[in-house]
């Protein structure tokens, strides 16, 4: 028990480290005195002053910026020069368009007026007035008055809503924005007023028990603009109980006393509009809760201290058995670990650090790697060497997996170097110009719109794509594209480029076909000269590349199925194969051609393997003729499976089973020789120098079992043996069979038997 010194340690500590917030929490909650409180509730309030401050003048500005756009319109405009009567309609109708395009927007406007006193004509919501004849004429005039700019009148609602507006009566003051017209004149004859209700406002302020513990808003009068009791609005500040004489700075806290209460005011002044955004708390209650906190946090800390030492005491009893599990996986032994004076997390810190060592290592391998991979990857793309299966998967390996998912239209460019008479560059360059414009495409086409661009055949060979899938929206953006990049070559290096391009592709499996189209385009320079962009729908009477149709990528996955002797995947396969060499419209003669090449194929695959051409055709005569003889798919279909490839298949599979035979018997004769070593299923496969996921899957074919089952069940064999035959303590034969602890033989062999060693070994000498 000497190893859970360490852990027990590190648990009593850890309590101690858990339980020192409690306390300090605990302490700090009953120092905390009233006028901390109240520090933390005025800061509260001022963000709240602020937020509202934000909310109502974003209003306030957004009202602003409408009725400006109002004033100054070519319809207002025109309108103030001339009078209005009821047969100007149309006038009439376009500035009644224009309030309810400013009162659409969520300003919360009840209404606006438009009053010109020179032609006598007022307009708002309900119609059209004559001026002078309006109930509160003299009130309006006085509006005149205001000072230039912008200017936020309180006003009472009943000077713009006397007749027409019964949803307003209830609001009895209205915050008017007033702009004197015309803006450009030097003579102010007009106005123009938006009133906002003080009502609608309201919702902006929060209100509790306490009036005065809400928001009010006063004007740069002192004025109160919104109060939670909506009359006290259109008042003094005084009547509330406060001095206006306290707000001389921009913004404050003091304290109150109202009706023989302490209130803590906090106070902002707008620079805005001069308005004073103010609230005030009741000091009592916001210190009446103190002690109540103080009481509840006691309580918690006591609830998390016993939690805590719960926790710590579950801990210190489960903490080990995982920490040993993962000690043993690692194989490390507590013996070495006490000999090494350190503890377990140590050591096991030092095998995770190794580790992550070795995986920094061997990602930096592999970056240095993964370009050279990814172009042979492309080479082989390019020569239709890959299985379309894959064609995804790798492609999402190398990064594409965006271009996978959004490219809806492809091609091919190739672009070859022309070397003209008065070059500065001979031949001996090529090498070094193909690179250089190989860097110069991966810089001019964005990484989104290409593959990786490879050099092939002193030809630089890469896909474009897009999104688009309107093939005369991709060739004209293609043409433009490959223009610049010729240009760009020409200007930066001084030599003359040809660019090939394929037809468009939706899909990644005709990599192959659009490589070869590009090449076949480039041919054309021999009649159309050096530094050319040719399109291959301008060859070939614009169809896909003929020669293309053999499906080399079906074909190669053929191969592999008749290799592995999978009948079902080989018969699907050439049935694919052949529907499609016979989807494309041919003559009867060039049918011959994919169809000779892969039975030619699968005779080279024969001979590699070293089959006699007796024992695939017994009969001796010449297979090509008898393919040629035939006339209908269904024939070619049937004669290829029964002559060729079923009899390749079951010659590979007569082979696989003798194969699969020989590796079980030489791995089970390893597990006999060497069961008392530290044997593994790697070991095996170095030795016998096969892959060990191969040996995996023979193996347990040929026996039923796995490795590792195998491997126990004979060192259990040869443990009965030793307890049956011999006096070998049951430690050694632990040791013997490679256990780290003999408990762990005890439970393994318990589980196994039913009996422990000890019991079997009297069982035995009892018989």
């Amino acid at each position: 028990m000497r190893s859970l010194t360490f852990l027990g340690k590190m648990t009593i500590f850890g309590f101690l480290l858990s339980t020192l917030p409690v306390i300090f929490i605990g302490a700090f909650s009953y120092v905390t005195s009233s006028n901390e409180i109240q520090k933390n509730v005025n800061a509260g309030k001022m963000q709240l002053i602020m937020q509202i401050k934000s909310n109502v003048e974003q209003k306030l500005t957004t009202v602003n910026h409408t009725l400006n756009q109002v004033i100054n319109s070519t319809v207002l405009k025109k309108a103030m020069n001339q009078p209005l009567t009821v047969n100007e309609f149309v006038m009439y109708d376009d500035l009644r368009n224009e309030i309810r395009h400013m009162q659409s927007f969520d300003t919360k406007l009840e209404d606006v007026v438009l009053i010109n006193e020179r032609h006598n004509w007022m307009i708002k919501n309900s119609g059209l007035y004559s001026f002078r004849q309006y109930a509160y004429y003299e009130e309006l005039s006085g509006l005149m008055q205001v000072p230039e700019g912008t200017s936020w009148v309180l006003n009472p609602s009943s000077w713009f809503y006397s007749e027409e507006s019964a949803g307003s009566a209830a609001c009895s003051y209205s915050i008017s924005l007033v702009k004197r017209l015309p803006t450009n004149g030097l003579e102010k004859y007009g106005l123009a007023v938006a009133n906002i209700p003080t009502c609608s406002l309201q919702e902006l302020l929060e209100s509790d028990d306490d009036p005065l513990s809400s928001i009010m808003i006063l004007d740069d009068q002192y004025r109160i603009l919104l109060h939670p009791d909506p009359s006290l609005v259109g008042k003094s500040v005084t009547v509330s109980g406060l001095h206006a004489a306290q707000f001389t700075e921009p913004s404050g806290q003091y304290t109150e006393t109202v009706d023989q209460k302490d209130y803590s005011v906090t106070y902002y002044r707008s620079e805005l509009n001069g308005w004073i955004y103010l609230s005030a708390t009741s000091i009592a209650s916001m210190t009446k809760e103190s002690t109540k906190i103080g009481t509840y946090t006691l309580y918690v800390c006591v609830f998390m201290l016993l939690l805590s030492m719960l926790l710590a005491w579950l801990g210190s009893r489960r903490m080990y058995s995982p920490i040993q599990l993962l000690l043993n996986q690692i194989g490390e032994r507590l013996t070495d670990i006490q000999k090494r004076k350190t503890n377990e997390f140590q050591v096991i810190g030092e095998r995770v650090t190794h580790l992550f060592q070795s995986k920094t290592e061997l990602e930096k391998e592999l970056q240095q790697h993964i370009h050279q991979v990814r172009t042979f990857f492309f080479m082989k793309a390019f020569q239709g060497q890959v299985r379309q299966s894959e064609m995804t998967e790798k492609l999402t390996q190398f990064g594409y997996g965006t271009q996978l998912a959004e490219w809806k239209t492809m091609a091919a460019i190739t672009l070859q170097i022309d070397f003209l008479e008065n070059s500065r560059y001979s031949k001996n360059d090529l090498e070094l110009l193909l690179f250089a414009v190989h860097n110069m495409i991966e810089e001019l086409i964005p990484y989104e719109q290409r593959l990786a661009p490879i050099i092939m055949d002193q030809t630089i060979v890469t896909i474009i794509g897009s999104t688009a899938y309107d093939l005369d929206e991709f060739s004209s953006a293609q043409y433009a594209l490959t223009e610049h990049l010729q240009q760009q070559i020409a200007s930066c290096l001084n030599v003359q480029v040809s660019i090939g391009m394929s037809l468009p592709f939706r899909s990644f499996a005709a990599l192959a076909m659009a490589y070869r189209e590009g090449l076949e385009a480039l041919k054309h320079r021999m009649k159309l000269g050096e530094g050319i962009i040719i399109q291959y729908e301008n060859v070939n009477e614009g169809k896909h590349y003929l020669n293309l149709n053999y499906p080399a990528p079906i074909e190669n996955e053929l191969m592999d199925a008749v290799k592995l002797a999978e009948k079902d995947k080989s018969k699907e396969l050439l049935r694919a194969f052949l529907q499609a060499v016979f989807a494309v419209e041919l003559s009867p003669q060039e049918y011959q051609i994919p169809l000779a090449r892969l039975l030619n194929n699968l005779l080279i695959v024969m001979q590699e393997s070293g089959i006699s051409m007796s024992q695939l055709h017994p009969m001796k005569g010449p297979l090509l003729k008898e393919l040629l003889e035939l006339h209908t798919s269904t024939e070619i279909d049937d004669w290829f499976w029964t002559k060729v490839v079923y009899p390749m298949i079951k010659i590979f599979k007569d082979r696989q089973e003798e194969q699969y035979h020989n590796i079980s018997e030489k791995i089970i004769d390893l597990v006999q020789h060497r069961y008392d070593t530290d044997l593994t299923l790697e070991e095996c496969a170095s030795r016998l120098h096969y892959n060990a996921n191969y040996l995996s899957s023979v193996f347990r074919k040929e026996t039923g079992h796995s490795f590792s089952e195998y491997l126990s069940m004979y060192r259990f064999k040869m443990a009965k043996k030793w307890l049956a035959d011999s006096e070998i303590p049951v430690k050694d034969i632990a040791a013997l069979l490679r256990y780290n602890n003999p408990q762990n033989f005890i439970r393994s062999f318990r589980k196994q038997e039913g009996i422990t060693p000890g019991q079997y070994r009297d069982k035995r000498r009892n018989a």
